[in-house]
């Protein structure tokens, strides 16, 4: 963000090397593809018309500039090339291991042309795999890099990058085999966790779960056997985009001292899903990728309890056609209970998050997860299942000592779902302990600022590692 996003790591991306550049001990920077979606306003200048690639010897190299931004108050360069980038979607093509190789080439290219070689190279997911590959190789003969270490992130390990091994040398990893391979296949996420000089994962208790096979998508063994360089940092969010004190987008700004302004944000949630203005009947809410991952099986088995609990339904998200359409028909079944929108929309997630009471993620695994952060922030409840990064940042409440700032269950079942919203609504209808836990989860500090000085001190380690 906000060149791009599909998910989270769209947020991460943008909003950890700003952090860095705030705590004034790092000197960081984004490098990233100018895709036909990015709105070209976010540009200041074109620094690189003709950026030379080594790419597919004999064959026609493509053309990539280089764009330089500070729209997210961090420098940021983007490479523009047009064969690989010019299509209306991020990913999600048949050549996407092509796609992604060009580009960390390319990256490296900038950091060379660019003059100073950097003491680190953080690469985030599957895609920034060749360039952990390829640097590790480069050290051994190329003086440039011959200091340089890696950091590899890993933000959801169930996607991989797989592709054809035949492939490797048109890409430029003949002798890289071993790196990339596992049971047949390359493996871009594969050789990024073998090569990086320090690993890392979005949440402390997500490197605990892609170390067992439940979790580890056949990558387990290879977390374990470099689990002294695994470490977990949970993601932050960006105060100055998610602050209910000075959001655009929301109908009346409030505070943790006054939260009146949240009542009005509710009203108007309502009314934007034409739902009736009943303000003391509860709002749980979703905004989620409508995958499996996500819970949404939970949810369809539950829904006819979900709206026996008295509270309106509201969903933001889009993905699997069963879900979507299972969504619909809900709406139809009780038009004044539910609201439904299918796609994505950036303004409306932030008035879901103002106006709703509590947000509902079910998620059968979740490496960190943003929104039940996005929530606390904005006085919203969380009730999520206590994995990944779920289990990390959501307290379960506890009346007795007014500690919490949510509700979890552990069990990936229903009933075990239903259960925590019903405590959830049950409290709700108790002002001293509802206000209690909003403000518990208001105070916390999710802030990108905590989680730079992390990443600092991981820069610091792998700046030892031999």
């Amino acid at each position: 963000m906000p060149y791009a996003k599909t998910g989270g790591l769209g947020d991460v991306a943008g909003a950890l090397p700003k952090a860095l550049c705030e705590t004034n001990e790092a000197d960081a920077a984004l490098i990233t593809p100018l895709y036909e979606t990015t709105d070209r306003s976010l540009l200041d200048s074109l620094i690189i018309d003709n950026l030379e690639v080594e790419w597919h010897a004999g064959e026609d190299k493509p053309q990539a500039r280089v764009f330089y931004s500070t729209a997210t108050g961090a420098p940021a360069f983007l490479i523009d090339a047009p064969r690989y980038f010019a299509r209306p979607g991020i990913y999600g093509y048949r050549d996407d291991y092509e796609r992604y190789a060009f580009f960390c080439r390319a990256a490296l290219a900038l950091l060379k042309r660019l003059g100073t070689p950097p003491q680190i190279v953080h690469g985030n997911d599957w895609h920034s795999g060749f360039a952990i590959a390829e640097l590790a190789a480069r050290r051994s003969y190329d003086s440039f890099y011959q200091n340089t270490r890696t950091v590899f992130s890993i933000h959801n390990l169930a996607y991989q990058g797989q592709f054809d091994p035949a492939e490797l040398p048109r890409l430029g990893f003949a002798n890289e085999w071993q790196t990339f391979e596992i049971d047949g296949t390359a493996n871009a996420m594969k050789a990024g966790l073998a090569a990086s000089d320090v690993l890392s994962t979005v949440s402390s208790r997500y490197a605990l779960e892609i170390q067992t096979p439940e979790h580890g998508y056949g990558l387990d063994w290879l977390l374990r056997l470099r689990s002294d360089r695994l470490v977990g940092i949970t993601n932050g969010i960006d105060y100055d985009v998610w602050n209910p004190a000075t959001d655009p987008h929301i109908a009346a700004r409030y505070t943790s001292e006054d939260l009146t302004g949240k009542q009005v944000c509710k009203l108007d949630l309502l009314r934007s899903f034409n739902l009736p203005e009943e303000p003391d009947r509860p709002v749980i809410a979703s905004i989620s990728r409508l995958i499996p991952q996500k819970g949404y099986d939970l949810i369809r088995e539950a829904a006819a309890a979900l709206l026996e609990s008295g509270a309106f339904f509201i969903v933001l998200g889009s993905g699997a056609r069963e879900n979507e359409e299972f969504l619909q028909r809900l709406r139809e079944h009780a038009p004044h209970r539910v609201g439904i929108y299918i796609g994505f929309n950036e303004s409306l997630a932030h008035k879901i998050e103002a106006g709703a009471d509590m947000f509902l993620m079910p998620s059968l695994y979740e490496p960190c997860g943003l929104n039940q952060m996005y929530s606390m922030r904005y006085g919203t409840v969380p009730v999520v299942r206590a994995t990944g990064g779920l289990d990390d940042t959501v307290q379960s409440f506890d009346r007795a000592r007014g500690f919490g700032n949510g509700f979890k269950f552990e069990p990936y079942e229903a009933g075990a779902m239903i259960e925590s919203l019903y405590e959830a609504v049950y409290c709700y209808h108790d002002e001293d302990a509802w206000r209690r836990i909003q403000t518990n989860g208001i105070s916390a500090d999710n802030s990108w600022q905590r989680a730079a000085r992390r990443y600092t001190e991981l820069y610091r380690a792998a700046m030892t590692m031999p």
